[in-house]
């Protein structure tokens, strides 16, 4: 039984409020924590490095008067370098790199307090949205242990649902915080291009698709997180401004009437599941009982294009990947690199610079397509993914396609590996999240609400769009949703049971 149940319905900020009134020590928060990891993390593989005794050594540096002193706290296994501790991405090939140095990110998590006790989960590189690595094993969902977590945030958002810690670290570089957030039943937030700081190691990752950020229980911790966070750190490429008000408040305030656009569509004419248009009609409705005016539209871009465009960033940047990653080890067996990832590095041979350039070039038609779409809706909403989270395995390579793919490998005859045959085969995968990676090529603020699940219990996530900068607005509303339609109070079964 668990020495302290009030845990389960507690957000960070709550937490740390009883910690600050002396009504429970951070020690036995923490505690409370690592018990809950070893009863449900062996269930849910959210967890893939326990830093326990590390957690404990943090709480005697961080500072009593910090805004979440003492809450528990998990980092993504993918860019967050945690100095002297492990790094693998996900991938057998880094299974022994150590990190040397903190992330500009990292220091302001342990700045804003936060106990950090582990690594999560993440499928080899962060490449899919499916959190199922050949190295550490999929990441199950709390909610039903036969579906997936989404990805590539898997593991942190399965932490968070299963009540393990309240907030823990991800990353979106084409939905990976809003594609777990809405697998799992939790809220998830993608900041605005150049709010959060990738240094020291990078300056921008994926062209500027990639942001970090938090996965939450609340709106309220995502919110102050995200304004302890966000600012530049020295020599950053490019940033936006702090917001003149801070989101902590920002998400207090309900918003003026907005003007929103949804669509149940999917934008590359692809079947979306009924419950998952059931969760946009649902939140339709509660928006025009909260004042709002809700209207359907078209997709207001060109879905084949942001498909074709995201293909081509997704097979140079693997490429890249690989060309660093040699650089920095020498060189490396490509038998210790998934089948799917080298799939996409040896592609990202066969894309020249031109036609690279030329792809990114076409992502200003999918800017310019959402600023005018932006002229009449303050905001676009949308499904989180098209289907509800599908089962392990079913995103993954597997039977005729996973032996064609060793075949090539095995035999080095990669001239059978054509980008167009691929992209025909990526399709099927896309096809089952195609909402979220408009926003990370446009650079626009977006977040998955937990406001439906299904009659078999899955959590099914709606997407908000905003333009880039207005993050305010969508906390704001967040703020507004949660207060109408509370979700903190869905617990799942998993965690009621271990908890027993």
């Amino acid at each position: 039984m668990s020495n302290f149940p009030e845990y389960t319905n507690l957000d960070a900020t709550e937490i740390t409020s009883l910690i600050k009134n002396k009504e429970i020590t951070a020690e036995e928060v923490l505690d409370e924590a690592i018990e809950r990891a070893n009863k449900l993390n062996p269930s849910i593989n959210a967890i893939i490095n326990p830093l326990y005794d590390l957690g404990k050594k943090l709480l005697k540096t961080l500072s009593n008067d910090a805004p979440f002193y003492g809450v528990p706290f998990l980092l993504k296994d993918l860019l967050s370098h945690l100095k002297s501790t492990p790094l693998s991405c996900g991938s057998r090939l880094l299974r022994n790199y150590i990190s040397q140095f903190d992330s500009e990110v990292v220091i302001r998590y342990k700045k804003a307090g936060f106990a950090i006790m582990g690594k999560t989960n993440t499928p080899e590189f962060g490449l899919m949205g499916t959190t199922e690595p050949d190295l550490f094993g999929p990441s199950r969902n709390p909610w039903n242990l036969e579906h997936i977590t989404g990805g590539s945030s898997g593991g942190s958002a399965a932490a968070v649902a299963a009540r393990i810690v309240p907030v823990a670290g991800g990353g979106d570089g084409g939905g990976s915080l809003r594609i777990p957030a809405s697998c799992c039943g939790i809220f998830g937030f993608k900041p605005s291009r150049g709010r959060v700081p990738h240094g020291p190691e990078f300056g921008q990752i994926w062209e500027g698709a990639v942001t970090e950020h938090v996965l939450t229980l609340s709106v309220r911790d995502s919110a102050h997180i995200l304004d302890l966070i966000s600012g530049p750190d020295k020599g950053a490429m490019y940033w936006l401004p702090k917001d003149h008000e801070p989101y902590e408040i920002a998400y207090t305030k309900d918003p003026e009437p907005l003007n929103i656009g949804f669509s149940v569509a999917s934008p590359v004419g692809q079947k979306v599941d009924p419950e998952c248009a059931k969760a946009v009609l649902d939140t339709a409705n509660l928006l025009e009982e909260l004042g709002h005016h809700v209207e359907q539209v078209d997709i207001p871009y060109d879905g084949e294009l942001v498909a074709d465009c995201y293909f081509d960033l997704y097979l140079g940047q693997v490429r890249a990947l690989f060309i660093l990653l040699k650089e920095a080890l020498g060189s490396f067996d490509k038998y210790q690199i998934e089948i799917e990832s080298w799939m996409l590095g040896t592609l990202g041979k066969k894309i020249n610079a031109g036609v690279y350039a030329a792809s990114l070039i076409k992502w200003n038609t999918l800017c310019r397509s959402m600023a005018k779409f932006h002229e009449k809706f303050h905001l676009l909403l949308t499904p989180t993914i098209a289907h509800t989270p599908p089962k392990i395995g079913e995103l993954r390579a597997k039977g005729g396609e996973r032996l064609f793919l060793e075949f090539l490998r095995k035999t080095n005859l990669t001239m059978f590996l054509q980008p167009k045959i691929i992209k025909k085969l990526s399709l099927k995968r896309f096809s089952a999240m195609p909402f979220t990676q408009i926003a990370n090529m446009t650079g626009q603020p977006a977040m998955s609400v937990p406001l439906h699940w299904t009659k078999d219990n899955l959590p099914c996530g709606v997407q908000f769009i905003a333009p880039i900068g207005d993050d305010r607005t969508l906390f704001q509303l967040a703020g507004q949703l949660e207060r109408a339609r509370p979700w903190r109070d869905k617990i799942p079964p998993l965690v009621q049971k271990g908890l027993r």
